[in-house]
């Protein structure tokens, strides 16, 4: 099935009102255009309307993510780029505008390659000259789907332009039905499971005594227990004891004639304990017969984490208690809540309202006095609700609560000194409010920029203004300011802060070298010699301003790299400086391929404290498959379920398969790459899966995007080291029991548990063999249905069970067990 993404706005113009306005479409025309890493594609202006559209006075915006170069693309026509992703076309002398019923077409050119919809430039928008502060969504834009090889090829070195049913089908041919009842009972795998002789009944009345100090744990259970049996829980004679003891595990579970008892040594403890007993309980009865077990359990890492970004789009509190439902019950304890960035800051911070008058909210105002300009696609009006959007400090107090109560830490991230151009464009309005009512002292307090820098420099995500100045004392009292009100939210939730992430992502080169107060700190410091110095000197007042306040600094791999000169060349080491400072880093860059595949093992060897976080792996964002239909974003490689499970922590090498492109790996890749020492894996601390977010929107493409590939990491993050790293044999078993235990028992779950998740449903495997169509499915439990009649399988389709003879067109589409379904596969037998 094809799909056809189609953007409906309503414009408004003096040359448009109570008329029919003009239609834009794009479309790819090639990658690899010219033989280089480019791509050429055509926007098309349909003047659909009764009026001439107009020769001047007008200019298009729109979002794209790939740097369009600028020039003439059109007779008349010029391209420009604004800042980050925001582009412009506008009119020269000499256009002669259109006509009605006639059309432009405008060739751009662009780097690298667009091979998936979500590539596609986004959120166009009309200004005219007359009117400059207001922008006009056009009333119609499509994205003209690609379909023919040099639109689905990056360039001439890709062998494949896209994952086939053939492929899936291959990819799944091991994996075998496992009948439900053989199946484990409690996901993740619990260090210890012993079957019982005996079955115990739990449904009548239902009684909890826990002891004092498990209290919340015992309310928590009562209620989600009230939701399975629909009736409260009783006092009296408890049949679900919940004990304090002096355990080494962090909980055992018992079920036996006397009821269920789960002991612990503490409260986080007995709340995984009381999440293995949902494990067995399914989301709706009335009894529940349960078989007498004995489980011990301790988690393999402290710290299993999710990271979300709510700033490149925003995602509203509801749905952010909606994840750490999901997050709770796959025992993960640390949310990682990518609050700032380029494209948003998402939390009040009192004192300085600017960070969310401005930088929370996007729109058309290229002073960004009241707004920061339109990414992702997020258009002009301030009023969108995803680039506009912050929680309010009793939001956030809220969600720190019900993370609290579930025995999740949130970890707040300011990002610094890179991908900072939210604060900073909020504290230049800040400055200019302040500086319009006469008062500098308050205008210069927060600053962040040198109006006096001329540095050039170009982020990976095109902005030329997204750093800090490091030698402004103004950044660090923002800083601080900053990190004190956070640390005050956290204590009035009852959750006290002790660790922040202080980011260290992607700081762009060129920086601060043309900036007259950078240049004097080097000057008046002997201890920096190179504006490339200034990043240390930076992370040592930081670290100084975060451990000053009892808090452990954590941030990204970038924070605990230094430059130096090899042989001649530049590289980059792990910086001796912080690796004894109790320095936590996520790693992030493990792209195979690229050469630093060894980079979490380097920084854990020389002391950083590490939570592998790595792109291949464990960056939800990425497309599942190589499909032009599948959202996500690809520059990492392809994540599907299977990814997150199959990672060896200790040894990474061992079971990566696909390069960044998601060709085979070859052996050779790990030649001379460093391996994790005994000391480096007592500094790994966990693992945490990330979720970035411009390509996600809505509720239900950030469930997509997580589940079920959550399960698979928090399988790695909580059960034991897993034994079939010995062999692929032993490999392909685990995954056998895995993939039913997510189709047969966690998808089922998922449909309908707390209004039911939109967890991505996967496309049908075929072949065509013998003249039948053979087909499989990669989780079993879910099940394919098919039509032989051209049409579109239903709900009521019939369901496959054996080779289909028919010839013609068949059409298979994978359903789960509430009727939802994936994309439909077409096979031509």
């Amino acid at each position: 099935m094809q799909l056809r993404l189609m953007f409906v706005f309503l414009l408004f113009s003096s040359l448009a009102q109570a008329q029919k306005t003009p239609t834009i479409t794009w479309e790819l025309v090639e990658n690899g255009y010219q033989g280089k890493a480019q791509s050429l594609s055509t926007f098309t202006i349909i003047n659909n309307t009764k009026q001439v559209f107009p020769a001047s006075g007008w200019t298009i915006y729109y979002n794209f993510i790939r740097f369009v170069t600028p020039g003439e693309v059109a007779p008349g026509i010029e391209a420009g780029h604004i800042n980050g992703h925001l582009y412009t076309l506008k009119p020269k002398a000499g256009f002669g505008g259109i006509a009605p019923g006639d059309s432009l077409k405008i060739n751009i050119i662009s780097v690298a390659w667009v091979t998936n919809y979500t590539d596609a430039p986004d959120g166009p928008y009309i200004v005219w000259d007359k009117e400059p502060a207001k922008g006009y969504s056009f009333a119609e834009f499509k994205v003209i789907p690609s379909t023919q090889d040099k639109q689905l090829l990056r360039n001439a070195s890709d062998k494949k332009a896209q994952t086939t049913a053939a492929d899936i089908y291959q990819k799944n041919s091991t994996t075998k039905d496992i009948p439900a009842e053989e199946l484990p009972v409690i996901f993740p795998t619990p260090v210890s499971y012993e079957k019982k002789e005996g079955k115990y009944e739990l449904g009548g009345d239902i009684s909890i005594s826990a002891d004092p100090a498990f209290a919340q744990e015992a309310d928590f259970l009562a209620a989600e227990l009230s939701k399975v049996f629909g009736k409260p829980v009783k006092t009296g004679n408890p049949n679900i004891r919940i004990v304090k003891a002096a355990i080494k595990d962090s909980y055992t579970l018992s079920i036996d004639n006397n009821g269920i008892l789960i002991t612990a040594p503490n409260s986080e403890g007995a709340f995984y304990g009381i999440q293995s007993l949902r494990s067995l309980l399914p989301v709706k009865a009335k009894t529940v017969t349960l078989q007498y077990a004995q489980v011990t359990d301790a988690p393999r890492f402290p710290f299993r984490s999710f990271m979300l970004d709510v700033s490149r789009n925003f995602h509203a509190k509801a749905e952010v208690l909606r994840v750490l439902d999901v997050m709770a019950l796959y025992k993960l304890n640390v949310f990682h809540l990518h609050m700032s960035d380029d494209e948003g800051w998402r939390i009040e911070i009192p004192g300085l309202p600017e960070l969310t008058e401005v930088g929370g909210r996007r729109g058309h105002d290229l002073q960004e006095l009241t707004a920061i300009q339109p990414s992702y696609g997020s258009g002009p009006d301030i009023n969108n609700t995803t680039g506009s959007g912050f929680y309010t400090k009793a939001d956030y107090i809220e969600i720190l609560k019900y993370a609290n109560a579930r025995h999740i830490k949130v970890i707040p991230e300011v990002e610094m000194p890179g991908h900072a151009r939210a604060a900073i464009k909020s504290m230049d309005a800040r400055y200019a409010k302040f500086m319009k009512a006469g008062n500098a002292t308050a205008a210069n307090e927060y600053r962040l920029s040198d109006p006096d820098d001329k540095s050039q420099y170009r982020s990976v995500q095109e902005w030329k203004d997204n750093v800090m100045n490091v030698a402004l004392p103004s950044t660090y009292k923002f800083l601080e300011k900053v990190v004190d009100e956070l640390a005050a939210m956290h204590k009035e939730a009852g959750a006290p802060l002790d660790i922040i992430h202080m980011g260290g992502d992607e700081t762009p080169a060129g920086v601060w070298e043309k900036s007259p107060v950078s240049q004097q700190l080097i000057k008046d410091n002997p201890s920096l010699k190179h504006t490339d110095d200034l990043w240390y000197y930076f992370y040592d007042k930081v670290a100084q301003i975060v451990n000053k306040r009892g808090l452990q600094l954590y941030g990204w791999e970038e924070a605990g790299m230094r430059k130096t000169k090899k042989d001649g060349q530049t590289v980059m080491i792990a910086n001796p400086d912080f690796g004894n400072r109790n320095f936590q880093l996520d790693v992030w860059n493990n792209v195979m391929g690229w050469g630093v595949e060894d980079l979490a093992y380097r920084l854990a060897n020389a002391g950083y404290k590490v939570v592998l976080s790595g792109v291949s792996n464990y960056y939800f964002d990425m497309a599942y498959t190589r499909d032009y239909n599948e959202p996500g974003f690809y520059w990492g490689g392809f994540v599907d379920v299977d990814k997150p499970f199959y990672f060896i922590p200790f040894d990474l090498y061992k079971n990566s398969k696909e390069d960044g492109a998601g060709n085979p790996l070859p052996a050779s890749t790990f030649t001379g790459k460093d391996r994790l020492t005994e000391y480096g894996q007592e500094n790994i601390t966990g693992i945490q899966a990330a979720l970035w977010s411009e390509t996600v929107k809505t509720p239900a493409q950030l469930e997509y995007l997580l589940l079920p590939k959550l399960l698979g990491m928090a399988e790695r993050a909580w059960a034991k080291d897993p034994s079939w790293t010995k062999s692929e044999t032993l490999y392909n078993e685990a995954w056998n029991v895995f993939a039913n235990v997510v189709g047969k028992r966690e998808l089922p779950r998922l449909a309908v548990w707390n209004g039911g998740y939109a967890y991505r449903i996967p496309t049908a495997g075929a072949v065509v063999e013998d003249g039948k169509v053979l087909a499989n499915v990669q989780l079993p439990g879910l099940v394919i249905r098919y039509s032989t009649d051209g049409k579109e399988p239903t709900a009521k389709s019939p369901v496959y069970t054996a080779p289909i003879a028919q010839k013609g067109i068949i059409k298979l589409k994978v359903y789960d067990s509430v009727g939802r379904s994936g994309r439909t596969v077409t096979i031509q037998n």
